[in-house]
Formats: C-alpha cells, sequence, structure tokens
C-alpha cells in the first residue's frame, strides 16, 4: 500500500549551507541548514519530509538536479558516481522562516552508513540541498484518540506530531529509541501517554522491540486514527496486528516503511 501524502504545490531543490551541528543524546544529532534559497518555503510541521542531498566523500562541490517534479531521481541518478551526491529522506524537525533556516535531527550508529559518515563531518559552510517531499499524517476530523509508533528514524516526526496536536488529543506513543540516554522530555497533550522502550545493546533489530509492545498490549484504547513509521517489519507487523488481532480498519491507520533493515537505500 503506497501511503497518502499531502505534498506542497511548489516543489523545487532548495540549495542550502550547514549552520550548526549539535550532537543532542549519543545517538541523535540535530543539523541546522540555512540559505536565502528557503524564502517561499513553508513546512507544517507533522511528518513533513525532505530528500537531503549532501556530498560523498572526496566530492569538493556539491551537484544539485534542476528538475521541479519527482524526474530529478532520473536526473540524478544518470550522475556519474563522481558527480552524483548521496540522498536520503529526513523529516524537518523545525523550520524558523524569520531565520531562514531549519533542523533536520540524525540517528547515527557509530559511521556506518554515508549520512551517519556525513553528519560526523559535517560544519558550518558545507553545502546541502533539499527537495520537499510532503507529509503524511493526515487523521480525519474527529480523530482524538490516536496510537503512534516508531523506531529511531520515525522520533523526529513523532515529536514534531506531538508538539503540533491539538491539548484534547488522547492516546497512546510507543518510542523506540536504541539508549536510555536517548529518552527525552516532551511536549504534548497531557491526554496522550508516552512509553519510551530503549534496546541498551539488546542485539535486536530496531523496531522489534516497540512491535512486541503493541502486540503485547493488553489495551490499546480502540485508536481512531494510528500512525506507525521507522522500519519495514515495523509498520507493517504494526498494521497487521492491529488489523487482524484488533479488528481496527485499514482506513485508519498509515504505516510508513522508512528504511528495511539489511539494505541500503537508491542514491
Amino acid at each position: 500500500m503506497i501511503p497518502r501524502v499531502k505534498r506542497s504545490r511548489q516543489r523545487r531543490v532548495i540549495p542550502l549551507q550547514v549552520r550548526a551541528n549539535i550532537q543532542l543524546s549519543p545517538s541523535f544529532h540535530r543539523v541546522t541548514f540555512g540559505g536565502a534559497a528557503l524564502a517561499g518555503f513553508t513546512s507544517p510541521g507533522l511528518d513533513h519530509g525532505v530528500r537531503l542531498f549532501f556530498p560523498r566523500t572526496g566530492q569538493d562541490r556539491l551537484w544539485l538536479p534542476s528538475l521541479r517534479n519527482d524526474a530529478w531521481m532520473a536526473e540524478t541518478l544518470l550522475q556519474p558516481t563522481s558527480r552524483r551526491p548521496w540522498v536520503r529522506t529526513y523529516t524537518v524537525r523545525e523550520f524558523r522562516p524569520a531565520q531562514q533556516e531549519l533542523d533536520i535531527e540524525f540517528t547515527r550508529h557509530g559511521d556506518q552508513g554515508p549520512a551517519s559518515a556525513w553528519v560526523a563531518r559535517a560544519r558550518p559552510g558545507d553545502p546541502a540541498g533539499i527537495f520537499d517531499e510532503g507529509y503524511t499524517y493526515l487523521p480525519s476530523d474527529g480523530a482524538d484518540r490516536q496510537l503512534l509508533v516508531g523506531d529511531e528514524s520515525a522520533l523526529p516526526a513523532i515529536l514534531s506530531i506531538l508538539e503540533s496536536a491539538p491539548v484534547t488529543l488522547t492516546g497512546q506513543v510507543y518510542l523506540e529509541v536504541p539508549q536510555t540516554a536517548d529518552i527525552r522530555r516532551i511536549a504534548g497533550p497531557l491526554g496522550v501517554q508516552v512509553t519510551w522502550l530503549a534496546r541498551d545493546g539488546a542485539g535486536t533489530i530496531p523496531g522489534a522491540l516497540a512491535l512486541d509492545t503493541v502486540r503485547n498490549a493488553p489495551d490499546l484504547g480502540a485508536p481512531s486514527y494510528t500512525w506507525v513509521a521507522g522500519e519495514a517489519k515495523l509498520a507493517t507487523g504494526v498494521r497487521r496486528h492491529l488489523v487482524d488481532e484488533r479488528g481496527i480498519g485499514k482506513r485508519d491507520i498509515a504505516f510508513m516503511g522508512y528504511w528495511r533493515h539489511g539494505r541500503s537505500s537508491i542514491g
């Protein structure tokens, strides 16, 4: 199933520069990007995603695609590796239009993977670029009890969703992170119960702990809307459990496999 996505009417590649790189916890970094090209860019918060373009090791400049639609991917893949940037999808954690800057949070697992390696060396002035991909958190009117589930890759989106939620929202949130030290304070409705799940070196695949916890939860409170994202087995597993074991309608569940364990993203 392809998730419903609300996209911006004006999609374009936006060249940016790194303005700051701060470690938030053992597993998370916040990188601030800025530039005059953000004029006219808007963000609804929520799980607003962007494609992030960043240079490969050894590239002395950043090539960016010129097309304003989804053909940017073909344009990018046609470039030789010596010119082609890395491309990954991330959530806009915060956008500050007056300062022409936005934040993206990254999960680092050592220096494994191109994004983790790039974040380790990113410094103010380094080039980057983004392309708007829209958002998938689309509850119907009156969906006042919700279930949100995610691993560390979905943490920025769920935090943003909670910060934007009406004070009357109720429900349950399950957030899986690599370490107890990654747990942080959350600003959100008082009627939403947040359960943090830390692997703490257990060696399980990310998302497995959250999936197990949802499956074994005695009462999920009959959510009127569910949003789940993260490793592919977490997203599909929660949906399957809710539909088959809890009797929740498929139309009331949005699920996104952000990544797949053991497989690298294209680009």
